[in-house]
């Protein structure tokens, strides 16, 4: 398919998200089980539950711009999922385990911040005011969430992992 204006890019972009966020609800209740720190594994609980939330208002944003939810995969966010699947069959210390999670989880949310940041700026191009309020408030939980990753991972799980013998 040719996308050969932005309307469509920003369509193309939300069914990508949307697949994204969808191989979240998956894969968060997996990592979170395997948190030693019982903060970083309520974080990533939290978020599993955010996750899924997002989901439901990414399919609010395709009915503000009248369109039926789409989704197409996201092989960025495949490839993330991946890596963290990989890291949890390391054998590694229960503390630089929990560090590895941190990173991975990072890594989807900086994934996240891009794509909701980009996605919020073309709804306001293209007049989708419903829509850049939704995906604006997503945009504002994924950086808190990382917010929250970063003081966990500096104050304590890196601490921790640095002990690790």
């Amino acid at each position: 398919m040719a996308i050969k204006s932005l309307a469509m890019a920003f369509v193309e972009e939300l069914k990508d998200i949307h697949s994204a966020e969808k191989q979240l609800v998956h894969a968060l209740p997996r990592m979170a089980s395997n948190a030693s720190h019982e903060q970083l594994r309520k974080s990533i609980e939290k978020h599993a539950e955010q996750t899924q939330k997002q989901v439901e208002r990414l399919e609010q944003v395709f009915a503000s711009i009248d369109r039926s939810v789409d989704t197409k995969a996201c092989q960025a966010m495949k490839g993330i999922v991946s890596e963290g699947e990989e890291l949890l069959s390391e054998d590694a210390a229960p503390d630089v385990r929990d560090a590895l999670l941190v990173e991975s989880a990072q890594k989807v949310e900086h994934y996240e911040i891009a794509a909701y940041g980009t996605l919020c700026t073309w709804a306001e191009l293209l007049g989708y005011d419903e829509a850049r309020k939704l995906l604006h408030e997503t945009l504002e939980e994924e950086k808190q969430t990382d917010t929250e990753l970063t003081q966990l991972a500096t104050q304590v799980v890196n601490r921790d992992a640095l002990k690790a013998a």
